[in-house]
């Protein structure tokens, strides 16, 4: 668990230094080239079909998710996790405030989009990739730590990567986000996210630690009385 903090830690950390300096890129205008370089070279493979594939994989990254929250929260209710309800209240609830937050910080104008209309909130960071990240990780490491198969635990992790990156390319192919935002929400997803876990497995240690010594006091009680009583001279 010591391990999984100190892991933990260090990606939110490298994921704010990251975000940081994206974000000052942002802020200079200095990612305009790559942008539009991204942007043309994504829009090169529109076709009908292509599109029609690209709303609904950005439908999972919008209403589809909030459809998917609620149902995740009820089934969770139902089977009595309370651990994981209140890890995706508390997961959902923090990416709300860090898109609304970082969107009016930055007040970066949507581009002209490709495909449908333009959306009416500012376009840094992507809340299609800050969500995404957050709601369909946290679902899966929540799903997977429950089985014991290996392969269905590659096989939901696999699943959610792959949901999460289609849908950061589906904002990029309909237009109505840069790249340097999408990789701005996946940042910022990625500090929550991994903050997230290092505070639950401090969390876990101190509840460890005090399970152990209150189960190493009921199991010598001498020598707990000699402890109290050598402490008190």
């Amino acid at each position: 668990m010591e391990a999984v903090t100190a892991a933990s830690l260090v990606v939110a950390v490298l994921a704010l230094f990251l975000f940081a300096w994206v974000a000052d890129n942002v802020v200079d205008q200095r990612t305009r080239n790559f942008d539009l370089a991204i942007r043309a070279y994504v829009h090169q493979f529109a076709s009908p079909a292509v599109t029609h594939a690209m709303f609904v994989i950005t439908y999972l990254g919008g209403n589809g998710l909030v459809m998917a929250a609620f149902l995740a929260l009820l089934i969770f209710v139902h089977l009595r996790w309370r651990r994981a309800t209140v890890w995706l209240l508390i997961t959902l609830a923090g990416a709300t405030i860090l898109d609304v937050s970082l969107k009016l910080a930055f007040h970066r104008p949507r581009p002209a989009p490709f495909f449908g209309p333009i959306p009416h909130t500012y376009s840094f960071p992507s809340g299609h990739a800050l969500f995404s990240f957050c709601f369909y990780a946290v679902v899966a490491g929540l799903t997977a730590g429950r089985l014991r198969s290996h392969f269905l635990r590659a096989l939901i992790w696999i699943s959610a990567a792959l949901l999460v990156l289609a849908i950061g390319m589906s904002r990029i192919y309909l237009g109505v986000h840069y790249p340097s935002d999408v990789l701005g929400g996946y940042l910022t997803a990625t500090i929550w996210a991994a903050t997230m876990v290092a505070l639950d497995r401090l969390h876990g240690n101190r509840k460890n630690r005090r399970a152990s010594a209150a189960l190493s006091s009921w199991a010598n009680p001498n020598d707990t009385i000699e402890n109290q009583a050598q402490g008190s001279f």
